[in-house]
Parts: structure tokens; sequence; C-alpha cells
């Protein structure tokens, strides 16, 4: 994206106050979490940035700087960038709330680095979840054509609460309630490439939670996105296969897809405009998201909400609001090479 060459000050309290306006609007409602659908336990093990969120997750193309921390950690290297990210999630059907904070310093040498933290919260008066999940990748620009990274995983998570009955959806382990395994305190890994056959065009790959942890909390996954891109529009389409999460009747897991599309403008060099579609086949539900941004040359603001859409009950609605403000260190000449931000 174009780095805007000036910002009045009062448009950053205009979209403070937008986002601060929405998160105090999204207040716990009283539905019952058994009653949601199954990816709202735990997401099937991702963290989403604004930007990620709003474009419905299809990111493992050109999910650059911190947002490819989570999504595709080859794609730290394809923008040089040193910037400083804080984040939070609410899902307020699902009395979940997830906040932390990340960086990611591409300019200071030729190996990229990122690091993550968050704590996270699931229906305090039900399953009463918990969790920490921390991050650290490398991504390494193999050629200009050519972009390769690994992400270590470390997730630690316990179920306080009890389990919630009565669900008619399909089976995961990792919906409230239905998990064999209420504690998680574990190591894995992320491996992703990506491509570019030309300036505007991005092809990336990447394998989630390799060591096959057999669990819904970190799920194998298998994605890959295709994806254009320049200084004011950026498209993209992902494919997903998750491995762990569902199950059938018997136990044993079966493979579910997710499809995934994005589509952001950049309006006047400031105000990044997002749209996103996320459909997950096993059970069946669409969601549709949106969101916008505020670009300074010193700093960011995204914020993104994401509606599930259900023919019937149980499998929604449910909605996810997630907020990010980063800093760009590299603006203010303390970073070796100064470069353009995300």
């Amino acid at each position: 994206m174009a780095t805007p060459t000036q910002l009045s000050s009062r448009h950053f309290y205009i979209g403070s106050a937008l986002a601060l306006a929405v998160m105090s609007s999204a207040k716990p409602s009283l539905a019952d979490p058994s009653e949601l659908v199954p990816q709202i336990g735990f997401n099937h093990g991702e963290m989403e940035t604004g930007r990620a969120a709003a474009m419905g997750g299809a990111m493992r193309a050109l999910g650059n700087a911190v947002t490819g921390l989570y999504s595709n950690p080859a794609n730290i290297a394809l923008t040089r960038v040193y910037h400083l990210q804080g984040l939070a999630q609410i899902w307020p059907e699902a009395r979940r709330q997830t906040y932390g904070a990340s960086a990611v310093d591409s300019v200071t040498g030729r190996l990229s680095g990122a690091f993550g933290a968050h704590y996270g919260v699931l229906d305090p008066d039900g399953v009463d979840r918990k969790f920490t999940d921390v991050r650290v990748a490398l991504g390494f620009p193999v050629s200009d054509r050519f972009y390769a990274g690994l992400t270590g995983k470390y997730l630690t998570l316990r179920d306080n609460g009890f389990a919630r009955s009565g669900y008619s959806l399909p089976r995961s382990n990792a919906s409230a309630g239905l998990s064999d395994a209420s504690v998680v305190d574990g190591f894995t890994f992320d491996a992703g490439i990506t491509v570019k056959p030309s300036s505007s065009l991005y092809i990336g790959v990447v394998g989630s939670n390799l060591t096959n942890s057999g669990h819904g909390y970190q799920p194998l996954m298998l994605g890959g996105g295709v994806g254009y891109g320049n200084n004011d529009i950026t498209a993209e389409v992902d494919v997903v296969a998750d491995f762990t999460t569902y199950t059938n009747a018997n136990g044993s897991s079966r493979t579910a897809m997710r499809y995934l599309a994005g589509f952001e403008y950049l309006a006047g060099d400031h105000f990044p405009l997002r749209i996103g579609y996320r459909y997950d086949a096993a059970p069946a539900t669409h969601a549709i998201s949106g969101g916008l941004g505020y670009i300074d040359p010193q700093f960011s603001i995204d914020l993104s909400i994401r509606r599930t859409l259900a023919a019937k009950e149980p499998f929604g609605p449910v909605t996810t609001v997630v907020v990010d403000l980063q800093y760009f260190l590299e603006a203010t000449g303390m970073t070796r090479n100064p470069a353009d931000s995300e």
C-alpha cells in the first residue's frame, strides 16, 4: 500500500471513537454457547488481525507484516517493516475475548522475525476456558520471487468449568463441551512458502500444526491462496483443508474444507476498506465480514466485524469483532532501513 504523507490528528480521534463505540456495543448476550457453531470454541486454533478478519481470513498469499505471523510466516519477509501491534478480539455470543501484542522486524536483517503472545477466555460461567497462545516466526527471502518461513507455536489451555450438553452439531474436538481433553500444554509449528510469478501476483501455501497433535485446539491443516495486490487494491481467494477439528460419530477424524475470499481498496491513501466471505463446509455455515482502517506514516488502526449466517439454528448467527492498533517503528528513523508500511 502507498504510505500517506500526512494525516490530521482529528482523524485519529474519529477512528478511535468508532472502534470504542463498536467494542462497547458488543456486549455478551445470553445465548448458550452450546448453541454456537463448532469453530467458535477455538476458531480452528487461528488468530486473526483486523485486516485478516475483515477479508474473511484469506491472507495466506498476501498477509504481510504482523498478519503474516498468523497466516503464513513466509510473508513476514515480503515487505521491509518494523511494526508493533496491540490486538483485541471479542465474540459476544460465545462470551469469548482475546487480547495480545505482537511485533515483526524485517528491516534490521535479511532474516525476518516476528513474535506474538495472546491470552483469552471463553464462557466463564460454563466451560470457563482460559488459554495462552505464544508464537515466534522466521521468514527468509530466498529470492525476489520465492519466500519461506516457519512459526513455532506454544499453547496452554484449560477448561476449568463444566461441559455443556445438548449439541446437535457436527462433532468438533474444540467446541465448548465437546473436547475429550480438558488440558492442552504443547508445542507445534507451521511452515509456509510464497511465490511471486509477477510483481502483483502472489501464491501462498501453508501447513499448520504439523506435529499433528490430534486435537482441534491445534488442528492439522493445509491451506493455500492466490492473491493479486498493488498499491491500491488487494484481492485473494484461499482454500483450507482441516484434518483434525471435526470427527465422526465413532471419534475418528474427518477432513473438512473452508473457502475464503477477501477484497481491499485503499481510499485516499489513508482508508483501507475491506470485505470478505468464509464458508465452513462441515457445519455448512456462511460468514460475511467487513472492515475499515486508518493509516498514518507512524501508526494504523483497523476494525473488522464478521457475522456468521445460517439457514436454521443452531448454526448462528455469531459475531466477531476485531480491533488492532499498529505502530510503525521504521517510520521514526530508529531502525537501520526505513521501509514502507503494510
